[in-house]
């Protein structure tokens, strides 16, 4: 029960329906905020306690100073929670582990349940091994239940012994895509009250839901346990800036363009840890596809979140997706009655404001290694042709490779650097493959999937590619997959299924596959090609994310693309090829087809989506979305409300979190003596740090699934296996194109083992196991952007597992951050315009760490003092930004944290 001190609970009357609301204009000043700080205003409101939610946090959110910097904290608590599989499983096993240690602690098991709404939608497994033909879906999902089997029996489980714990299971779609078409409610109505729908999600494009005006974000696993278990979010009130959109996008750009276009200035202007809300005339002529479109790029621009109010738009989406009449009614309504209506003209209290004409937005794409590298499409080949050089050894100043001479390659037109290399298929026939050859080009991922317009653009752009007589070069694994069914379902009303086939984009499943690292393995005789001359081949995906060894551990180049561009850059083969002004290829009469002649009108493709997508389809793939397929429903399941532990488990095992853990919490020490296990440059991802992607045989990972007996063919991902500790310690820092400074040539997971004389290179689990086994603490050392991607928990649960006590970075992204306090690692930065670089360090010194003692009296210290055995010293600011987060450090962590208050209360 809300203390109500703003006597602020009303009813709202929607048709034959009341509900209990909290009135936002019972505030003073509430009707000057932006949408999304009314949103957390109301959240404050409806749940005021007098002690963790006072008056006064209601009172300073009603007077935000839009200049201020952020320095109130509130408690804000999110409706709901959703997961996908790969961050979800790490939650239900440490929900399942907290049960046991509730146990032994002498509480009642069966509190710990999710106390708000959890919705898992399993979407990260399937891998597209088979593709281009027309049982390629079907055996893909046959190999994911194959190799998924125990973790897909214990979230079958989890969904029977937690209240308000649901899974969609596989083969259903993307997260964020079943989000939007079904879970999402805009307005949440429970217990007989109406409010916001809000949420956090264990995925950083969580965020795609802020279209449909949905306040939430990717959080941490950890993080989102907490909530699942009525822990509030801790959070500083946030900077919220402005975004005016004006204008309409004009013909031949898409939403991909657009995305990619605000990705760019945003990351430019800085958005980290703010708001971002789009206002203005131009948000009313913005589809809800291509405002979730924009939604979901979030993290790639570096926000919290980036919402979209509520409007006319909004309810005809939720219309269209099967919501009721009553749910519609209510979301307007509500949204009228609370000030959440978009006026056009409006123009709200912001923080920063940044401006787009939607009429100059140009095609684009972006690459080779970061979304926010954006290049204007007629630029591609001349850009590729200067990137290249980056991944090709041995080229010189004019951009020639050094070979003998007798081994001289040719050199583009562009001045590429050029290898060109004979391959053999396995018909016999050949092809010749080189730098840039396009060896991945994938429609994938929630961000595109879910926008019918460019959708249907892409297959329109494969129709007219087969009349044409193209196909793709026989080197491009072509794969589609689809972030819902409704998409093959209206690909097949309007005939366009057939044209997609033909030129290899066949159905391979519904889930983010190649955006994930989940392309499956090159045609082999391409991927001996590539490696065996070291080839820097590409791909071009409609995902959002293109870091480094992300997409393919055989590519090196990886662009993001909109979907009809995925289908051109397959039939032209090559990112040396200028799409806009080169041909593709020869129609059938030996005549050059160009993407102009493909490129389908803005007409044609509005005519397909407004004929091919009903509401019925909608209907149809939701009506009972849960219950699963027969593979699904005759899964064996233990009972019970504690889950029976198989010893021999290597995808599922009691993870060590709780081990000696007593009531009362152990006093923070000072660090000494700490060595660093790895110093990084900048713009060091989660992707860098997380277990992601394939595991081979001859790695810590690897090894130890060997040594239990699992054959390489079935090693899987490290995305799959995240509820086994034991595999995903031994993959932390272990990606492929990682680099650390103090193992210089080397890359991957190497560090170097300063237990042992000289400090011979080491992988780094094996080194982190005799810094351990001595007692020695561990530091990273890194620069700018650190921990920026997708909310990977495991990014911090594996540096914890590792020995390491503490970071230094030049600045973070903030969920990372926020892990790391959760797993009990200290997050510290270096001083203004300091770095390793410029304070002199190696990665060779000894580091000692005082002040920490600071936070047993109750307070945390603004910085704290770092020396090493070489002299450096200099103050650290310390990065744990509210008090919540100092409570969490204090007990070692937020699951100890929650556990221990579960146990007390």
């Amino acid at each position: 029960m809300s203390a109500n001190s703003f006597d602020a609970r009303s009813t709202l009357r929607v048709g034959d329906e009341s509900y209990e609301i909290f009135k936002l204009d019972k505030v003073e000043g509430s009707a000057r905020l932006p949408y999304s700080l009314k949103v957390l205003l109301e959240n404050l409101l409806r749940t005021e306690d007098g002690a963790n939610i006072t008056a006064d946090h209601i009172r300073a959110l009603g007077s935000w100073d839009s200049q201020a910097q952020p320095t109130q904290e509130i408690q804000f608590t999110p409706a709901r929670v959703i997961m996908q599989d790969f961050t979800g499983v790490p939650c239900v096993v440490d929900l399942a582990t907290m049960r046991e240690a509730v146990k032994e602690l002498g509480g009642d098991p069966a509190k710990i349940n999710p106390l708000a709404p959890a919705e898992l939608v399993i979407d990260h497994s399937v891998i597209a091994d088979k593709f281009g033909t027309a049982d390629a879906f079907g055996q893909n999902v046959e190999l994911e239940y194959g190799r998924n089997k125990e973790r897909y029996q214990f979230l079958r489980w989890g969904q029977t012994a937690f209240d308000e714990f649901k899974v969609v299971p596989p083969g259903t779609g993307i997260v964020h895509q079943v989000n939007i078409e079904h879970l999402a409610r805009t307005v949440m109505v429970r217990n007989g009250q109406a409010y916001p729908d809000t949420l956090v999600g264990t995925d950083s494009h969580t965020t795609m839901v802020n279209g449909l005006g949905v306040l939430g974000w990717g959080v941490g696993g950890i993080e989102a346990e907490a909530a699942m278990l009525g822990q509030p979010v801790s959070m500083l009130i946030p900077r919220v800036v402005g975004f005016k959109l004006t204008g309409e996008l004009p013909a031949g750009t898409t939403a991909t363009d657009l995305v990619l276009t605000i990705t760019e200035m945003l990351r430019k202007h800085g958005v980290v840890g703010k708001f971002v809300e789009f206002y203005g005339e131009g948000v009313a002529a913005t589809s809800l596809a291509n405002r979730a479109t924009i939604g979901n790029m979030s993290p790639e621009f570096g926000s919290t979140a980036a919402i979209f109010p509520i409007d006319g738009e909004t309810l005809k989406y939720l219309k269209l997706t099967g919501r009721s009449e009553q749910q519609v009614a209510l979301v307007e309504a509500y949204a009228k009655e609370q000030g959440l209506w978009l006026d056009p003209k409006a123009e709200p209290d912001f923080s920063e404001k940044l401006e787009l004409d939607l009429s100059t937005v140009v095609p684009s794409i972006a690459g080779p290694k970061r979304p926010q590298d954006r290049i204007v499409l007629a630029n591609a080949a001349e850009q590729f042709a200067q990137d290249v050089r980056n991944y090709v050894d041995d080229v010189d100043e004019a951009g020639k490779e050094s070979f003998p001479a007798s081994d001289a390659p040719a050199i583009a037109p562009n001045g590429a650097p050029s290898k060109p290399v004979t391959v053999t298929a396995p018909d016999g026939s050949t092809y010749e493959i080189d730098h840039g050859a396009v060896t991945v080009a994938a429609i994938t991922s929630c961000t595109n999937t879910s926008n019918p317009y460019v959708m249907v653009a892409a297959a329109l752009v494969a129709k007219k590619a087969v009349e044409k007589g193209l196909t793709r070069k026989p080197w491009v694994k072509t794969t589609l997959a689809p972030g819902s069914k409704v998409v093959t379902d209206y690909f097949d009303k309007a005939g366009l299924t057939p044209y997609l086939d033909k030129v290899g984009f066949n159905l391979v499943g519904y889930g983010c596959t190649t955006c994930i690292g989940n392309s499956g393995p090159l045609p082999e005789e391409v991927s001996k090609a590539v490696n065996d001359h070291d080839l820097a081949v590409t791909s071009v995906l409609s995902g959002n994310r293109n870091f480094e060894g992300r997409i393919n551990p055989d590519v090196k180049m990886n662009y993001l693309a909109s979907p009809p561009l995925v289908v051109a850059y397959a039939l032209a083969g090559s990112m040396k090829v200028d799409i806009t002004k080169d041909a593709l290829g020869i129609d059938q009469d030996g005549n050059p087809v160009y993407l102009k002649d493909i490129w389908p009108s803005e007409a044609e493709v509005n005519d397909v989506v407004a004929n091919a997508i009903g509401e019925d389809m909608f209907n149809k793939s939701y009506q009972d979305v849960f219950a699963g397929d027969a593979q699904w429903q005759a899964l064996p399941i233990p009972t019970g409300n504690t889950f029976e532990w198989d010893p021999q488990s290597t995808y599922v095992r009691k993870p060590p979190y709780f081990e000696g853990m007593t009531m009362e919490t152990t006093p923070v020490t000072d660090i000494t003596g700490a060595r660093v296990l790895a110093k990084l440059g900048d713009s060091v991802t989660t992707d860098h740090i997380s277990p992601a992607g394939a595991i081979k045989a001859d790695t810590p990972a690897g090894k130890y699934l060997t040594e239990h007996g699992v054959e390489r063919r079935d090693f899987n991902s490290y995305g799959s296996r995240r509820g086994n500790h034991e595999v995903m310690i031994r993959g932390t820092f272990a990606n492929i194109r990682l680099r650390n400074q103090i193992a210089p040539g080397t890359e991957g997971g190497y560090t170097r083992d300063f237990t042992q004389a000289d400090g011979p290179v080491s992988f780094i689990y094996d080194a982190s196991r005799n810094y351990i086994e001595q007692g020695i603490p561990l530091v990273v050392l890194a620069g700018k952007e650190y921990g920026s991607g997708s909310s990977r928990d495991w990014a911090a649960k594996g540096t914890a597992l590792l020995g390491v006590k503490a970071v230094i970075a030049e600045s973070y992204e903030r969920i990372h951050r926020s892990n790391l306090i959760g797993m009990g690692v200290l997050p510290l930065q270096f001083p203004e315009g300091a770095s390793a670089a410029s304070l002199g360090l190696t990665g060779e010194e000894t580091f000692s760490f005082t002040g920490v003692t600071e936070l047993n009296e109750g307070r945390t210290p603004r910085t704290v003092k770092v020396t090493t055995d070489t002299g450096v010293e200099f103050d650290a600011v310390v990065r744990i930004d509210t008090p919540g987060e100092a409570d969490y450090y204090r007990n070692g962590g937020i699951m100890q944290y929650v556990l221990r208050n579960l146990i007390r209360g």
